[in-house]
């Protein structure tokens, strides 16, 4: 981000000007019915960035952003939340993508990829888990071996979100096999159509295919496009992951948001269950959960605004969505019985509502399962023992991991 990102505060003058022409941007819009389409998307994103607002704000000018900041940024993001979400598919690509090669990236890598990243131009996506590398992913085996002035990457990755839209994803690849499994792992920027790339969507129980299976086979990636220094991939890995966890967990401008809370108020009235007392008290439990996470966020955007890099704070949000998750998904099974998770053609809101409640079950895997949540927050929030690890000073290649005999 900006220099100034970190140092600089506005006036009141200043921030009631610049709210005002985020206002204006946003009701000039054209009215916005239901998600949005990847196309609409793409659009607002473009329309955005050539405004000077959008993904951008605190990020150089030099590499296609606004160069405004952070508090440019708190004010850009609260305004947007109040108007009909725009973000489809770019939660991955500006939430995390954008600020790891902004951090990470040579001045070269962010003048070719960032001002298309934060205009919408292109779409990115994060590779991490394979079939034997889920929670543990530090037992990962893709491999990228360095030919001259390519690097020859040969492995799977699998539940990586969007990758079938994507342009480019940045992925972690073992370079080094010799040494321990949290050492000998690199992060490389990936052209997910180029040859080599073979990818194949799964179908979900919503009746979307949002996640895929990724096969590398002998992917030739430049030499250049490696992310950070050699090396650092689980380094990268984990910074990555914080992100993500923000985006997760502490999404939105600021204050206090009720989504929840007011899905469930609205089954509740339609249905008559809201005179219920028991249901009432329920919706209460959601509503002081929500205003809790909100307030994590708060605190959580308050120190990136400050200039630091999201830590292991942010898996209490994290954690804390995933509850709430369960939680609504209980209370809506109560209320609206079996119409929680199905829909009949002539239903008037096309399943979306039911949707949202199949989709609550990756609340409690996507960015880091609960139980990897409680152990982050536990070793390094509240900073309990950590669990006994076997493998410890163990070089990767003697380790009985994944499809390792």
């Amino acid at each position: 981000m900006t220099d100034t990102a970190t140092t600089s505060a506005l006036t009141d003058d200043e921030a009631a000007v610049f709210r005002q022409r985020c206002i204006d941007f946003m009701e000039s819009r054209p009215e916005q019915r239901g998600a949005p389409t990847p196309e609409q998307s793409r659009q607002f994103h473009a329309d955005a960035a050539a405004a000077g607002l959008g993904a951008g704000v605190p990020y150089p000018a030099e590499y296609g952003g606004a160069g405004l900041t952070l508090a440019h940024d708190k004010i850009w993001r609260e305004v947007k939340d109040s108007f009909p979400v725009m973000e489809a598919d770019f939660v991955i690509s500006h939430g995390m993508c954008l600020p790891m090669v902004n951090d990470h990236g040579t001045h070269e890598q962010k003048l070719r990829f960032l001002p298309d990243l934060i205009s919408g131009t292109t779409l990115w996506c994060q590779m991490f888990s394979e079939p034997g590398a889920g929670s543990d992913v530090a037992s990962l085996q893709t491999k990228a071996e360095l030919d001259g002035d390519q690097w020859v990457i040969n492995g799977q990755k699998v539940w990586t979100t969007l990758a079938h839209v994507s342009d480019y994803g940045l992925a972690v690849a073992r370079n080094d096999p010799d040494q321990v499994k949290h050492a000998g792992l690199s992060m490389f920027i990936l052209d997910m159509k180029a040859p080599g790339v073979e990818i194949r969507p799964i179908h979900q129980i919503d009746g979307g295919s949002h996640f895929n299976e990724v096969f590398f086979t002998d992917l030739h990636v430049p030499k250049d496009w490696l992310l950070g220094e050699l090396n650092t991939g689980w380094k990268l890995a984990t910074a990555m992951l914080m992100y993500e966890r923000v985006a997760i967990g502490a999404g939105g401008g600021g204050g206090v948001n009720t989504p929840m809370f007011d899905l469930l108020c609205k089954y509740a009235t339609s249905s008559g269950a809201l005179d219920n007392p028991v249901v009432r008290d329920e919706l209460m439990q959601v509503y002081s959960m929500e205003t809790t996470k909100s307030l994590i966020a708060m605190r959580t955007r308050a120190e990136m605004k400050a200039g630091k890099t999201p830590g292991p704070g942010g898996s209490l949000g994290k954690l804390y969505g995933s509850v709430i998750s369960w939680k609504m998904r209980d209370i809506a099974l109560g209320i609206a019985g079996v119409g929680s998770i199905a829909w009949d053609d002539d239903n008037p809101y096309g399943g979306s509502e039911q949707s949202l409640t199949l989709r609550s079950f990756a609340a409690g895997i996507a960015g880091g399962t609960d139980e990897i949540q409680r152990n982050i927050i536990g070793d390094r929030v509240l900073g309990l023992p950590r669990e006994p690890a076997v493998d410890r000073g163990v070089p990767f290649r003697d380790l009985k991991v994944g499809t390792q005999a």
